[in-house]
Parts: structure tokens; sequence; C-alpha cells
């Protein structure tokens, strides 16, 4: 199976960052009025990230919240003063341009963040990412939209977003550094024999919400069950589930996290299970160039870009297709109006 169009866009990530860094205006939020950032699926994973960036770098002053676009358009409350952020792939689903209707039906302003094409979100303001993607899996256009969101928050914080905004810069080469960098033979042959058991991938912070972005990513690419979640999570209940015959991919934090990382990867390793640890270290299994903390969901997940790519190929996969090439998946798919 094909991974070619897959390949280019992880590959295009460094310039199209560059691209929406320096040629995409966004508009200023009002920071005395709450900020809603909504989406689906990886969209919704960019969204936990700026909601994170807007509380932390505020010290929490700037009401925030991420929100799933299907609740927020069917059973979400919405008012007048509410700022919303609607962030989509292509601007075509229903429930996120649900949300933008209902959003103008109260007097809310909207903002769309959504991918080069026809489509033309009913938004105050419409920002566009990159050129719509061939490949099903999605990847630049997830990393350009939290470029993106990460310029709205430098907007809407000025000052107080000085920590990310001075260090957006140098994302790009920290891209490019990061492709150059090897992936462990040993991580692609374990994600490759992992099914029928599912991968477990954890981080803590904004790595958490990179570690369900990736497992998002291994699902549509190499069609092997994944789960993502918080690496504190994983220490409650969950280790009932693992096994010797469990594949975990660990995202080493740049935070103190109360050494649960390697709590977690001790009790795997003493189930015999095998782990593997993403991180900005030179020996990591799936390593990346160092960045502002704040800013590692748009660089971590590109070793798992590249495992999925590698995987696919052993696996005879395709992240350009996600299952579409094949029936019964195919018209299963095709008939869920998305």
């Amino acid at each position: 199976m094909t991974t070619a169009a897959f390949d280019q866009h992880v590959a295009e990530q460094p310039d199209a960052v560059s691209s929406v860094l320096t040629a995409v205006p966004v508009p200023r939020l009002d920071p005395a009025r709450p900020v809603l950032f909504t989406g689906i699926g990886s969209s919704l994973h960019a969204c936990r990230v700026a909601a994170e960036w807007v509380r932390e770098l505020s010290g929490g002053r700037v009401h925030t919240a991420a929100l799933d676009a299907h609740d927020l358009a069917l059973t979400g409350v919405l008012a007048p003063g509410d700022q919303v952020v609607v962030v989509s792939h292509r601007g075509t689903k229903a429930y996120p341009n649900e949300v933008l209707r209902r959003a103008a039906d109260v007097g809310a302003y909207t903002v769309a963040i959504t991918g080069a094409g026809p489509a033309e979100p009913p938004a105050d303001v419409v920002l566009r990412t990159c050129p719509q993607e061939r490949a099903s899996t999605h990847t630049v256009s997830y990393v350009t939209a939290l470029a993106v969101l990460a310029c709205l928050v430098g907007e809407l914080l000025g000052d107080e977003a000085a920590p990310l905004t001075e260090a957006l810069p140098g994302v790009p080469d920290a891209l490019r550094r990061t492709l150059e960098l090897p992936i462990a033979d040993a991580a692609v042959d374990a994600l490759a024999s992992s099914g029928p058991d599912p991968a477990l991938l954890t981080g803590t912070g904004v790595d958490a919400m990179t570690a369900q972005e990736a497992a998002l990513k291994i699902k549509e690419g190499t069609y092997r069950w994944a789960e993502g979640m918080h690496t504190e999570f994983a220490l409650h209940g969950t280790p009932a589930v693992f096994r010797s015959s469990t594949v975990a991919y660990l995202i080493r934090p740049a935070r103190p996290d109360g050494d649960r990382t390697d709590a977690l990867r001790q009790l795997l390793t003493s189930l015999g299970s095998r782990t593997f640890v993403c991180a900005a270290e030179d020996d990591a299994d799936l390593p990346f160039a160092a960045v502002h903390p704040l800013l590692r969901p748009l660089v971590a997940v590109v070793p798992f870009h590249r495992l999925v790519s590698l995987a696919a190929q052993r696996l005879g996969a395709s992240p350009d297709l996600t299952h579409l090439e094949e029936e019964p998946w195919n018209s299963a798919i095709r008939a869920v109006k998305l």
C-alpha cells in the first residue's frame, strides 16, 4: 500500500509552519471574554493544546475551554460574549460548522481555522493553514493549525505570551532537525507485530495531547488499535490489561512529573512489556529536537508520523487511504455523513 502522499506531507511540515508564522494574520481576541476552542479528532487535540497555553500563560485569568464540536453543536451552551474558535482540516464537517452557525445566532464572535480550499466556513474570520492534504491521515494540517493557534494565543495575551511567541520562530528548524533523526527499528518492529493487542501511548501536560494525537495516527495509518492517555491515568486501573505482549510508547516530559513516567516504564518492564521512549534526547527510541516545553506538541508528534509510515509499509497498510482501499471499510465509512 502507498504512503507517498503521507510521507510528502510529513516532509512539508517545516516549510508549512514557517509559512503560517510569516503569512497568516490573526485577529486580536478580547482577554476579558471567554475563549472556547472546539473541534473533532485531531482538531480537538489541537484545541486542547491551545486551551492549555491560554490557561498557563494567563495564570488562569482568561477563561478558556476546549470542547468537542459534536457536543457543543447539539447540547452545549453558547453566550453572546463568547469567542468561539473552530478548528477543522477541510472546513466541511457538519458539527464544527453547526457550532459556527449556533454561535452566530447568539451573537458570539467566531474564528474558523481550516485548510485552503473551496469551503467557506460561516465565521467572522477564516484563517487558512495549508493546502488540503491528499492523505487521509492528517499531519501537516495538524501542526499548521497548532501554529495558527499559537499566533492567536500570542495576540490574545500579548506580553504574557512572550515565552510562547519568542520561541515560535525556532519551530521550523526544530522540525527539520527532527525529520533527520533516526527512528529505532525495534520501535517499528514492535508496532508492526503488536496486533491484536492495542499499543499504549502516554505523556503528561501538553504531551498527553500528543499521545492522543499519535494514537489516532497509528489507528488511521497502520490499522493497529492504539490508545493515548495521560501517564498518571495509565497507572490507575489501566495496568489490569497490561501483559507481556503490550507495546508502549512513553513521552518523557520536559517538566517534573513526580517520576511517574519512570514508574510506568518500570511497571511495564516488570510485566515483560516492550517499552519505547519518545524524548528530546539523542538516545531516545523516537527522538525529536528540543523546543520550549509549551511548543513540544508541534515537534514531538513528528517521530510518531515517521513511525506510522515505517510500520504501515511493513503491514501493507496505507496512511494515504485509511482503509478506504478495502471493503467492507470503504462502503461502511462512506455511508456515515461526517
